[in-house]
């Protein structure tokens, strides 16, 4: 890489970016909205069972842009989706292969699918074969004499390009390069769609990498209307050049290294921009050209490196634009930072599509771990930051529309092993309009986000309408913070945030579930336990600062008795000695009969314990359970819910208990069943967003007003897609 200077972006003002992208204008300007979410499991074939793990990874569109293709690795197969009705798509079915297929590439009436039929990684071998999009039929194939990745197709659909990469073992020597045999690239020649065997010409990679050049590992290719190509050799560092039809390399040059500042690269459950790493190799992954002198890069990294972002460059060599820790911080600010990713490669942007739109030309960086999309604009110098959009989880592959001014992407990851999210394909429409995502953004401090997630219990200010504050849960156990929220803005912004501290330091073993204020500038949180990790149940009370002032313990009445599953929200109603704290308990503990729960009252006054028991519904292949209670007029409500997720959810509900009705009885006897009433259906509001249903409700609150708020827990990110809704209910009154 050359020396000349970089330009970089600023992180100053990030939370004004955001929010203007997101923002009402005077004129309606064309944005991405998702308009539909396709699991991917609906094209399992009827003989499998419905819980086989299956994937979307790369995905393509037919030329008419009326039918998906994705490839799916685990399931060693293609999928097609039907997309007449890009809202509402309907599954195609899926063509098996005798390996994993790794890329897809429409050439006219045909799909072009690279298949890895490696016996092992020492051992690589593949083919490219050739679909016809009408009969689901093999039109022709070719070995390619190692394992493929990525494929494309030039302008005119004459030429197709393989990355070989045979990719290293990293359970040998711990993956350290070099493992033979070397990768290289594979130009062929098509005809209407058809590989022309006798055509495929090898062109060798090595020698031309600083890193290893040995043993290079092409990644992924990208044409331009040139018919250049431009291919980055990931664990190389490196980015190459070639005349496609000649198979000639015209240029390469090392992908260079990166200076990050204001980063988190430590795993400490604690959202810490603060950091400094120098020289980081970018390591990038996707490629995609912006015209025919310029590229993206998304540095992902994979072996050694992996610098956070994307990168310009023109195609001698020469940086034009690094966007350095900005496109991490915007992620953070929209709660979409992958903590526990800190110690490696952070949100890890990984797959790229560059299109023109109108007059806007855009490209949209897939970041894995985020599971975020982040909407360029190419300006032809600092590109401009439009939206970031939700996805599912770790998205790998996108492909641009804009004849049908349409997005899709594809994600990955199937946690179906596990209860959790399955693979999902992705649609988003552009049109004039306002963005749905994100509905939290975070303010700036010292130069960077406030970072958040998890967030897990919900209160409102008593003398200030949408005014709110949230806590977070132990995911973020290295620092519990109560955050406020100003949701008289749209989105909502988290204005402040103050970590909960013990002797002075950030206080350990909570896990803060839900928080009411105390009626003098200060907080009551509830801390669900877990006795396995030697972490009780509690109430913890803290001044405006977060300091904590009092812990209150479970009497050993109500421990002999406990789960896992505890507290899970905490209000407050009364003053003085008739001041109530009440505390839901999230499922049945082991003194509780089967679908009731306890509903625990404490009186800080007089240190009393008591309570009632709250009837749960029932639903199939999951449990139930109470997730936050708020007490506002004559009525305690109570978010119940299922422990589902996306198609499977049956229950995310409002319910509410008259005051009159909560009559605490002492521990030591029966406890008395409350009567509850229906008081909204959540899912028609969490379907609002064209997702998949999001399983974890967790918090609401009643502002000054009078208007609902529901807000949902993201996981940190972890196992999970990263959206935070805000769900705004409007006046309490007219339920």
């Amino acid at each position: 890489m050359r020396g000349f200077p970089m330009i970089t972006t600023r992180t100053a003002a990030l939370a004004a970016a955001l929010l203007s992208c997101v923002a009402a204008p005077a004129f309606a300007e064309p944005v991405f909205n998702r308009i539909a979410a396709f699991p991917v499991a609906d094209n399992l074939p009827a003989e499998l069972d419905s819980k086989t793990v299956t994937s979307a990874e790369i995905v393509t569109a037919s030329e008419d842009g009326m039918t998906l293709v994705y490839s799916d690795s685990p399931l060693k197969a293609i999928g097609f989706v039907d997309i007449r009705d890009p809202a509402a798509p309907k599954a195609g079915g899926v063509l098996r292969l005798d390996g994993e297929p790794t890329s897809v590439a429409v050439a006219g009436a045909k799909v072009l699918v690279a298949v890895n039929t490696s016996v092992s990684r020492a051992s690589p071998s593949g083919r490219l074969a050739s679909v016809d999009l009408a009969s689901r039929a093999e039109a022709g194939t070719c070995e390619l004499g190692g394992q493929p990745d990525s494929v494309a197709v030039n302008k005119d659909r004459t030429l197709a390009a393989i990355a070989i990469e045979n990719e290293r073992d990293e359970e040998v020597n711990d993956g350290a390069l070099p493992q033979m045999p070397a990768g290289d690239l594979v130009i062929l020649r098509l005809s209407d769609g058809v590989p022309d065997c006798a055509s495929i010409r090898h062109v060798a990679l090595t020698g031309l990498a600083e890193i290893e050049g040995g043993d290079p590992e092409p990644e992924f290719v990208s044409w331009n209307g040139r018919d250049e190509i431009a291919l980055t050799l990931q664990e190389n560092n490196h980015i190459v050049i070639l005349d496609g039809r000649s198979g000639t390399v015209t240029a390469h040059f090392s992908a260079g290294t990166v200076d990050l500042e204001k980063v988190d690269a430590k795993r400490d459950g604690a959202l810490s921009f603060t950091e400094t790493l120098k020289g980081v190799r970018r390591e990038p992954d996707a490629v995609k050209w912006l015209d025919d002198e310029r590229l993206v890069v998304a540095n992902e990294g994979d072996w050694k490196g992996g610098s956070r972002g994307f990168t310009l460059f023109d195609k001698a060599g020469t940086v034009l634009f690094e966007s350095g820790a900005a496109f991490e911080h915007a992620a953070a600010a929209i709660g979409h930072y992958p903590e526990k990713r800190s110690a490696a490669k952070g949100v890890e942007p990984e797959g790229l599509e560059a299109a023109t739109f109108g007059e806007d030309r855009l490209f949209f960086l897939l970041a894995e771990r985020a599971s975020l999309v982040g909407v360029y604009k190419d300006t032809g110098s600092a590109p401009q930051l439009l939206q970031l959009l939700p996805s599912g989880i770790s998205p790998e592959g996108a492909v641009a529309i804009p004849a049908r001014n349409l997005l899709v992407t594809a994600n990955e990851a199937d946690l179906v092993e596990d209860g959790a999210a399955r693979s999902h394909v992705m649609i988003y429409e552009r049109k004039d309009g306002t963005p749905a995502y994100p509905q939290i953004v975070s303010a700036e401090k010292d130069g960077a986000p406030i970072g958040f997630g998890a967030l897990s219990g919900l209160t409102a200010a008593a003398d200030k309408p949408g005014i709110l504050y949230a806590v977070s849960d132990s995911v973020y156990g290295g620092q519990p913070r109560i955050f406020t929220l100003d949701a008289t803005q749209t989105p909502a912004v988290i204005t402040d945030a103050i970590t909960i501290t013990r002797d002075g330091a950030p206080a350990q073993k909570l896990d803060i579930e839900g928080i009411t204020g105390d009626g003098k500038g200060g907080f009551w949180l509830a801390s669900e336990g877990n006795s396995d990790k030697l972490v009780p149940h509690a109430l913890i009370h803290v001044d405006a600062k977060g300091k904590i002032k009092a812990e209150i313990p479970l009497p050993e009445a109500l421990r002999a008795a406990e789960t896992r599953y505890g507290f899970e929200g905490i209000a407050r109603v009364g003053e003085g000695d008739d001041e109530t704290l009440w505390m839901p308990v999230q499922r049945e503990w082991k003194d509780d009969p089967k679908g009731e729960v306890k509903l625990l009252a404490y009186k800080p006054e007089r240190k009393e314990w008591s309570g009632v028991r709250y009837p749960l519904d029932t639903v199939k292949g999951g449990w139930v359970g109470l997730s936050e209670m708020t007490i506002s007029g004559d009525y305690a409500y109570f978010v119940e819910r299922d422990n589902l997720i996306g198609k499977a959810a049956q229950l995310k509900a409002l319910t509410r208990v008259a005051l009159s009705a909560l009559k605490p009885a002492k521990l030591d006897g029966a406890l008395p069943l409350v009567a509850k009433e229906p008081v909204r259906d959540l899912l028609p509001d969490l379907k609002a967003g064209h997702g998949y249903v999001l399983d974890k409700v967790e918090g609401f609150a009643i502002d000054a007003a009078g208007n609902g708020f529901v807000v949902t827990d993201n996981d940190g990110v972890d196992d999970s897609s990263g959206e935070t809704m805000l769900l705004r209910l409007g006046t309490m009154a007219a339920m």
